[in-house]
C-alpha cells in the first residue's frame, strides 16, 4: 500500500522558517497504531491525516466547498488541536486537489475548523478561541523555564508572561525538569517589532520546542488582544526556524494569516 507524504512549512515567511508539517491524504482510516507509528518515523511536530469521509458526528457540513475529516499526531500522541498543520493540510487541498477553490473545511476534534486562500497566496485559519484563567505561577513549571514571569495564565495551555521579547529568547529550559502538564507551556511577551512573541514547549507530547504554534495562538491573542485593546496583532514565534502570523480576534474565534512552503512530495510504502 502506498500513502502521499507532502512536507509543508506553515507560517513560513522565508525558505526553511515556519512549522514543517507532514501531510498524508487517506482514502480511509487506517488503524491507530499504524497512524501514531507513522507520525513517529515522520519525527515532526505533526502529522496531518485526513480523509474525505465524514464520521457521523459532523453535523452541519458545509456545501459549497471542499471538505474533510483532519486529525492530527505529534511523534507521541493525537491531539485535539493544531494550527499549523492545518494551514498545511488546507495548502496541499486548495493546490493539489481543488484549486479552483478559495476555501476548505476540516472535522476535528475541536469542531469545524476553516482555512481561506487570499488572492496573494495566504492562507487565512479559523479557529475557536481558548479560554484563560489568571493562575499563580507553578514553581515548579517557573524553575523548570528558568524565568522570571510577571503573570501566569491556565487553559489549554500554560501561560507564562514575561516582562520583555529578550527574556523569552533567552530562556533555555530543562525540559527534563517539566512538571507534567496537559499540553505545553508558553512564554510570551510584548515584542520590540510585532505586538507580541512567544515560544511553545511540549515535551510531554514529543516536542520539545514548537517552531510555530497556530493553536498556542487560539489562547494568546484573546489575551493580547484586553492587553493591547484592540483586535487586530502582528506575532512572531522566537524558535530557531522561528515565524511570523498575522492575528486578527472575530467574536469567539481566532483568525490566523501566514504563508505555507511546500518542502518536499513523495510516497511512503507500507507493508501489507
Amino acid at each position: 500500500m502506498e500513502v502521499l507524504l507532502h512536507q509543508i512549512d506553515a507560517f513560513a515567511d522565508a525558505p526553511f522558517s515556519g512549522n514543517p508539517a507532514a501531510v498524508m491524504p487517506l482514502t480511509s482510516w487506517l488503524p491507530d497504531e499504524l497512524l501514531q507509528n507513522l507520525a513517529e518515523e515522520n519525527n515532526l511536530a505533526e502529522t496531518a491525516f485526513y480523509t474525505s469521509q465524514l464520521p457521523p458526528e459532523a453535523v452541519g457540513p458545509p456545501v459549497d466547498h471542499p471538505v474533510f475529516h483532519l486529525r492530527w499526531f505529534t511523534p507521541a500522541a493525537e491531539v485535539d488541536m493544531c494550527g499549523h498543520a492545518t494551514l498545511a493540510a488546507a495548502a496541499q487541498v486548495l493546490e493539489d486537489m481543488h484549486p479552483g477553490a478559495d476555501r476548505v473545511s476540516f472535522f476535528t476534534r475541536s469542531g469545524w475548523l476553516h482555512v481561506d486562500r487570499t488572492d496573494d497566496d495566504e492562507y487565512i485559519l479559523d479557529l475557536p478561541t481558548v479560554a484563560s484563567v489568571e493562575v499563580e505561577p507553578d514553581p515548579a513549571l517557573v524553575a523548570a523555564l528558568g524565568v522570571t514571569p510577571v503573570r501566569a495564565f491556565s487553559g489549554t495551555d500554560e501561560v507564562v508572561v514575561l516582562a520583555s521579547e529578550y527574556e523569552v529568547r533567552r530562556a533555555r529550559p530543562l525540559l527534563s525538569a517539566f512538571p507534567p502538564l496537559p499540553r505545553a507551556a508558553v512564554l510570551t511577551a510584548r515584542g520590540a517589532e510585532v505586538d507580541f512573541v512567544s515560544r511553545v514547549f511540549a515535551p510531554g507530547l514529543g516536542v520539545p520546542e514548537d517552531p510555530v504554534t497556530g493553536s498556542a495562538h487560539a489562547q494568546l491573542v484573546p489575551l493580547w488582544a484586553a492587553e493591547f485593546g484592540r483586535t487586530e496583532l502582528t506575532a512572531r514565534q522566537l524558535s530557531r526556524r522561528g515565524g511570523a502570523l498575522r492575528c486578527a480576534l472575530v467574536d469567539d474565534r481566532v483568525l490566523l494569516l501566514g504563508r505555507c512552503r511546500r518542502y518536499l512530495d513523495g510516497v511512503v510504502t507500507l507493508p501489507d
